[in-house]
């Protein structure tokens, strides 16, 4: 499903060269879109917040936060479709 919504990290390797990763950006750009607007909305909640400031703490760039934070969002929202099950938070804190 994260392949499919454009998160994905796409390598530009060649034999001994291992170049930068940078998103393949295939399938919906709307979806893309929305994930990263929930994302910038989810950090500043208290469920998702710690996990945020722990991508930060890694140095990484706001925005790069943010599409992991996106990308945790999509493979949470496919499972919970997929097992038909609810969002429990208590499972965020265990990663």
């Amino acid at each position: 499903f994260v392949a499919y919504t454009g998160l994905d990290p796409r390598p530009m390797d060649s034999g001994q060269k291992s170049g930068r990763r940078r998103l393949s950006k295939r399938g919906p750009a709307e979806l893309r879109r929305l994930l990263y607007n929930a994302a910038m909305s989810a950090a500043k909640t208290k469920t998702w917040r710690p996990f945020y400031q722990r991508q930060r703490a890694k140095g990484l760039s706001t925005t790069a936060a943010l599409v992991i934070l996106a990308r945790k969002i999509a493979r949470i929202a496919w499972s919970i479709h997929r097992h038909h099950t609810s969002f429990n938070p208590q499972v965020l804190l265990a990663v």
